[in-house]
């Protein structure tokens, strides 16, 4: 043995060789342990995680739930039962409030987050009070009970109660407890045929699971327990809900002061509470989407408003024949719809009211005529004020006749839409050709259309057939700067945006237009409606079977209807009588509860306001006694000074005299020179006009307009201008002299008005493309010359 020194601790003997073995064969079986128990929690551990990210059905992958369609406000439209004739909503947990979900885990199972899918503590206590004499008790844990429900077992027998708990422990190894949570909540059964908090939500409370309160958490939550209490007697459900109060308090100190506001009695569950609104169209949606939950743009304010207006007005017609009416409300911003009403009454069989009027095709009658202004307007035929004629005019074998049997003689292009005459919309309609209104309808979308040679001519005068959302959406379109557009029925639509039926200077001048309308005679103007403008337009169907009211309240586009669903004619149905008093109840009940919106209308670029005589609709000469503002669009609308007002020296008498020199009594006075056919229609209608006398047969003598026509000093005669880019944004200097009777000069390219300057002084013309122009200049005596003009333009 070696000593120990003070660099060597002293070792005591060596143990015995069997005692070391020993010690080390102890060893090495611990250490095999516990590299066993690491292997196998590692294999449970790959297990479980390959278990959850095995692809395979989600736990609803089976389940069937009723189809929702919600108001734009969330609220409940309808909800229909799903194919096993239950009601079941869907609600993911975040949108579960926390004292529901609370609730319903203290009633049912207060360690779900504990257990592994049984309560072996909750089972144990179970088993001996059942079968050692005592009260029997359930030990059903969440994913128990959920098991149950997803793989419909009979757990009344033993084996059934076994495989339940078998399978509950699968689903715990399966899904997280957040996603058994949600499982168990929107399909545990609550009375009768209704599965799941949301569904209960609505049919008890008439709300979201996402807005219940706490009482109405704590009744839901001992729904469970005997879902058939609702069926027998409420007195056994109100003892549950107060115990589970009491358990809730203990659970809860802080609420213990709001206790007695939380036991409130479960209202009687019955299909009746489920709402069943806006029905034409739910089913429209139902019918055409395949979404479980259907989020519409609707507002239920105005359709309650909408359906209480129509349904009222049909009742109080009655004694007119009238039995039906539709009525479509859309928000021009979003393009969204607001109000939706396809008959007087959904329920009414005698008047087919189950038929969806708003997707029902019938002859639009004079609302068309708006766009077809419009196209003029854009094809450079008339502005707002140019002068029409209405007087029997024949398009070929085609001779359209007016609504009242007369004719009006001239008359501004406004004054014809608004007053809704046909010969002068067929006339423009002749002018136009192709492509005309029937390609603006194709290309905004309008359906069920036959070729253009099928309506001729007629369908300027509503030869055609369309429903009341295609309507709609046209007036949409006039809303929207003349782009077509799509209605959005669901929030998650997108704003649709078409082709270019009209440009946006053209939509709003017809608008404008369209805004002098006056309201029918027998209502009074509200002026609560006087916050937005009202741009509209009636129509009345041949026959005497539809009549029509169309038309833009500021932001908002209405359209309505008054008709037969079975296509009987009635004298009554007349757009200006019949539709439009109903368009404005419509428009003044909405202006009363409608949002306060500033709605300002605008003239877009490359719209001007310009002063037309007021007889001729042409810009004034000196000899015109009365000027108007009008719009007008430099280089499209058809603009030239006005040679209706001419003067005529005549004696004291009131006779035409030659001269000069002329007799001392004579004087000038100023006359308007009509052509034939409309002096002699003003003469028929007895209309005041201030005609000419009889003129004597002595040359121009009786014109008493002298002088020098301008002379245009810039540009040159003869000169090719060639502009590039800085030329082209400086302008073509256009510049002219005058008699000093002249004081304003019109300038025009052919025929389209380029803009006005006093006599010496420049105007800036803009050339839109290259090529050879006719100037003219007019001053405001009538006289012009003119001058022709090459132009290249360059980058």
């Amino acid at each position: 043995m070696r000593r120990a020194g003070w660099w060597r601790p002293a070792q005591g003997p060596p143990p015995p060789a069997s005692d070391l073995q020993q010690t080390l064969s102890s060893r090495r079986r611990g250490w095999r342990w516990l590299y066993g128990v690491l292997v196998v929690a590692i294999v449970l551990g790959l297990v479980v995680v390959g278990v959850r990210l095995w692809p395979g059905p989600g736990l609803f992958a089976e389940v069937a739930f009723s189809r929702q369609v919600l108001a734009a406000d969330g609220s409940l439209l309808r909800m229909t039962l799903a194919p096993d004739q239950q009601y079941r909503e869907h609600v993911p947990l975040v949108d579960i409030p926390d004292s529901m979900v609370q609730a319903m885990l203290l009633k049912e199972d207060r360690y779900f987050y504990w257990h592994p899918g049984i309560n072996p503590v909750a089972l144990l206590r179970a088993v001996r009070e059942t079968y050692g004499g005592g009260t029997r008790m359930g030990a059903s844990t969440v994913t128990m009970q959920l098991a149950r429900r997803l793989y419909g077992l009979n757990t009344r027998t033993v084996a059934g109660k076994l495989q339940q708990m078998a399978l509950a422990l699968w689903l715990e190894l399966r899904h997280g407890k957040d996603e058994l949570l949600e499982a168990y909540l929107n399909l545990v059964p609550m009375g009768g045929n209704i599965e799941g908090v949301g569904a209960a939500s609505r049919l008890y409370f008439g709300k979201p699971a996402s807005r219940l309160s706490l009482s109405e958490a704590l009744a839901l939550a001992v729904m469970p327990q005997q879902p058939t209490w609702r069926s027998r007697s409420g007195s056994a459900q109100r003892r549950a809900t107060e115990a589970l109060l009491q358990d809730w308090l203990q659970a809860y100190p802080d609420d213990v002061r709001n206790g007695g506001a939380l036991a409130l009695e479960l209202p009687p569950a019955t299909q009746r509470r489920l709402p069943f609104s806006a029905p034409h169209f739910s089913d429209h949606l139902l019918a055409s989407r395949s979404d479980t939950v259907l989020q519409t743009t609707l507002s239920p304010v105005l359709q309650r408003m909408a359906e209480t207006t129509v349904r009222q007005f049909v009742r109080q017609q009655a004694s007119r024949g009238v039995r039906n009416a539709t009525a479509l409300l859309l928000d021009s911003r979003d393009l969204s719809v607001k109000a939706w009403v396809g008959s007087a009454d959904y329920f009414d069989v005698s008047i087919h009211g189950q038929v969806d009027g708003i997707r029902a095709r019938r002859s639009p009658g004079s609302t068309l005529k708006p766009f077809l202004y419009g196209l003029a307007l854009d094809r450079g035929l008339i502005h707002p004020l140019s002068m029409l004629r209405d007087i029997p005019t024949a398009f070929g074998y085609f001779q359209p006749e007016n609504f009242d049997g007369k004719f009006a003689g001239p008359l501004t292009a406004r004054d014809a839409l608004i007053r809704s005459r046909n010969i002068p919309a067929v006339w423009l309609a002749n002018r136009l050709g192709r492509p005309g209104l029937h390609d603006l309808l194709v290309r905004a979308g309008v359906s069920g259309l036959r070729e253009e040679a099928h309506y001729g001519l007629a369908l300027a005068l509503g030869g055609g057939e369309l429903t009341p959302l295609e309507l709609a959406q046209l007036y949409l379109a006039l809303g929207r700067d003349g782009r077509a557009v799509r209605a959005r029925m669901l929030q998650g639509d997108p704003a649709t945006v078409g082709e270019t039926l009209m440009s946006p200077g053209a939509s709003f001048m017809v608008r404008d237009m369209l805004r002098y309308n006056p309201r029918p005679d027998g209502l009074p103007p509200d002026r609560r409606g006087a916050q937005w403008p009202v741009a509209w337009k009636t129509g009345t169907s041949w026959g005497f079977h539809d009549a029509w009211s169309a038309g833009l309240i500021g932001p908002y586009v209405l359209v309505v209807w008054v008709g037969n669903f079975d296509g009987r004619a009635n004298p009554a149905f007349i757009g200006a009588q019949m539709a439009a008093p109903l368009f404005f109840r419509l428009a003044d009940a909405l202006a009363a509860i409608g949002p306060r919106v500033d709605w300002r209308d605008s003239p877009p670029q490359g719209v001007e306001a310009v002063q037309v005589c007021r007889a001729s609709g042409d810009l004034p000469d000196r000899w015109c006694p009365q000027t108007v503002p009008s719009w007008f669009m430099p280089g499209v609308s058809p603009i030239r000074v006005s040679t209706l007002h001419r003067p005529v020296r005549v004696d004291a008498a009131g006779r035409a005299v030659c001269g000069p020199p002329f007799p001392e009594d004579s004087r000038l006075e100023v006359f308007e020179f009509w052509p034939g056919e409309m002096r002699r229609l003003f003469d028929a209608a007895s209309v005041p006009r201030r005609h000419p006398p009889s003129l004597p047969a002595c040359g121009t003598g009786h014109a008493q307009v002298v002088g020098d026509p301008p002379s245009i000093l810039a540009p040159l005669q003869g000169v090719t201008y060639r502009l590039g880019s800085a030329e082209q944004e400086a302008g073509l200097l256009l510049r002219a002299s005058a008699d000093s009777a002249a004081t304003r000069l019109y300038w025009f390219a052919g025929q389209s008005y380029l803009g006005q300057s006093a006599p010496g002084e420049g105007l800036a013309w803009h050339p839109p493309r290259s090529g050879a122009y006719r100037l003219r200049v007019s001053d405001d005596l009538g006289r012009s010359a003119e001058r022709q003009v090459q132009v290249e333009l360059g980058a």
